[in-house]
């Protein structure tokens, strides 16, 4: 029998080639659609009525800070333009969307992410947790997800789909850039671009491990008094070769990081639990 991690894993690689290629699978039942505004990308994803993925758009971009929308008029203006070719691509219209948010987010910057749904014509199917997204895309209901995005990294804790306890620290991908920067006495923009060359993986890692255990510590501190099935790392800024060992390490526990941690979180934006259907 598949084990269910197998099984997502293999999603998450579709999903992950249907951004990259722009190409689109044949849905079967009704195509939902998730908005992801991260702190470095936007994604948009798109699953059918098995939650299987049929297509996806993403774009590199700024407007969201630490959680925040910074620029409301560019992020309604993206999520509108991904939107129209996504549907141009499937030959389907949509006319609602479900959207992710950060952990401890505040009632208005909630308020925000869905309107910027509502100004790009969507209406708001359904408000996410990120963990909860990632616990989706991963097959599980129980354990703790550690997102490392563009601004910040995430630990929450999850039992029965529920999210008992979430974190969210100043701490990620955008802080390894300032140590990088610092460290080869090179711009900021040079140094994003040194941090994503597999060629310079080692090199890379060696300069920003501190930053690595400082997100481990968080995770570390977050686990008090929990005891937790499995321990699962998402998000772009987690996809160093040694970053599970290096939170494994400090947390004494084995650390999952499934194949593209990218897009772990948003696949799992639109999908529906079982019981739900």
């Amino acid at each position: 029998m598949t084990s269910p991690l197998i099984s997502a894993e293999a999603a998450i690689s579709r999903f992950a080639e249907l951004v990259r290629t722009g190409e689109v699978d044949e849905p079967r039942g009704e195509p939902r659609l998730g908005i992801d505004l991260g702190t470095a990308n936007i994604v948009l994803s798109v699953v059918d009525g098995e939650n299987r993925p049929v297509a996806g758009a993403w774009v590199h971009s700024t407007v969201v800070r630490d959680g925040v929308v910074v620029d409301w008029a560019g992020a309604t203006t993206i999520v509108r333009r991904l939107r129209d070719d996504v549907e141009q691509r499937l030959g389907h219209r949509f006319t609602k969307a479900s959207v992710s948010i950060p952990p401890g987010i505040s009632e208005g910057d909630i308020k925000v992410f869905r309107n910027v749904a509502s100004a790009a014509g969507l209406d708001t199917d359904e408000v996410v947790d990120e963990p909860v997204a990632a616990a989706r895309a991963l097959g599980i209901t129980d354990g703790c997800v550690i997102d490392i995005g563009h601004g910040t990294t995430g630990v929450s804790i999850l039992s029965g789909s529920r999210v008992l306890l979430s974190v969210d620290e100043a701490t990620g991908g955008h802080h390894m850039n300032l140590v990088l920067a610092g460290a080869y006495r090179i711009g900021y923009e040079a140094a994003e671009v040194m941090k994503k060359d597999p060629a310079k993986q080692q090199d890379v890692f060696g300069a920003i491990r501190p930053t690595l255990e400082k997100m481990a510590s968080i995770a570390e501190a977050a686990l008090v008094g929990y005891e937790v099935p499995a321990v699962y790392l998402v998000g772009g800024s987690s996809s160093f070769l040694n970053a599970p060992d290096v939170f494994a390490y400090r947390l004494g526990r084995p650390v999952i990081r499934p194949v593209e941690p990218l897009f772990v979180t948003p696949l799992g934006i639109p999908m529906k639990e079982s019981r739900d259907d």
